[in-house]
């Protein structure tokens, strides 16, 4: 099954550090967050990957180039497009599959996943449905499971909920304004769009070539019925701020990193 990744976007939020770096190879242990989601991913078994890039994605396609010390032989497939496919031989560490797709500098995510639809179409087989996610974003989550449950239910589109963590610490007043206790960051109660979704291709109906997929698509999915929950309360945390990459660096290095899911 292919797991495209979007990872074209501007890391503006993380300011000088997510300038002249794209935000997928920011690193948390001395790897790319996005070799950290990718060896989630492959960890259940999906390993075939496309990169749909943006800004400075041709750094996104050196790192892989670069560090050839991963493998004892692979094959690079042109073509006139601009994109390309790495085959390995022998692959002594990551047994992964990944075709590198330029989809623009400043292309909205339902734009992105629009012009790759033609490796889906080629790729896809029998099976219609495959994975989507943000290139930020790990999770300890179980996507045999969220796979299984995509198909359970038929829909055209199946996202991950989770429960966010607070950015700040609340307070507890009582009737006076006496502060009571303190509460660090709690977990909030209300579900926000997780990104690890499973589609139909089916999806590519309803996306145009610059379209932002959270808004549009999404919301005449849900009209139509077609957008279904998996809810997942296990570990979820998305890199958007440096001190989102300081915490995750925190975790990894603290033996805590929970979205290690292999070995």
């Amino acid at each position: 099954m292919k797991t495209v990744i979007l990872c074209g976007g501007r890391g503006t939020r993380l300011g000088e550090h997510g300038a002249n770096i794209p935000k997928a190879l920011i690193e948390i242990g001395g790897r790319p967050v996005l070799w950290h989601l990718m060896k989630i991913y492959a960890s259940h078994g999906l390993n075939d990957f496309t990169l749909c890039l943006g800004y400075l994605g041709d750094a996104i396609k050196r790192y892989f180039l670069e560090h050839h010390w991963l493998y004892s032989d692979f094959t690079l497939e042109m073509s006139r497009g601009g994109n390309y496919l790495l085959r390995r031989h022998d692959l002594i560490d990551e047994d992964w599959r990944v075709t590198f797709a330029d989809t623009g500098l400043d292309t909205n995510t339902g734009g992105r996943l629009k012009r790759v639809e033609h490796y889906i179409e080629h790729s896809i087989g029998d099976d219609e449905t495959f994975c989507v996610t943000y290139g930020d974003g790990l999770a300890n989550i179980d996507l045999g499971a969220l796979v299984e449950f995509h198909h359970r239910h038929g829909r055209i589109a199946t996202l991950t909920a989770v429960h966010p963590r607070s950015n700040f610490g609340l307070i507890k007043l009582d009737d006076e304004g006496a502060v009571m206790e303190f509460d660090e960051k709690p977990v909030i109660t209300d579900w926000i769009n997780g990104g690890f979704f499973v589609f139909n291709r089916k999806i590519f109906d309803y996306l145009d070539d610059d379209c932002v997929l959270e808004r549009e698509p999404f919301e005449r999915l849900a009209r139509e019925r077609q957008l279904i929950a998996y809810r997942h309360t296990g570990f979820w945390k998305c890199m958007d701020t440096y001190k989102d990459n300081l915490e995750f660096n925190q975790l990894w290095d603290a033996g805590g990193a929970e979205w290690k899911t292999w070995e």
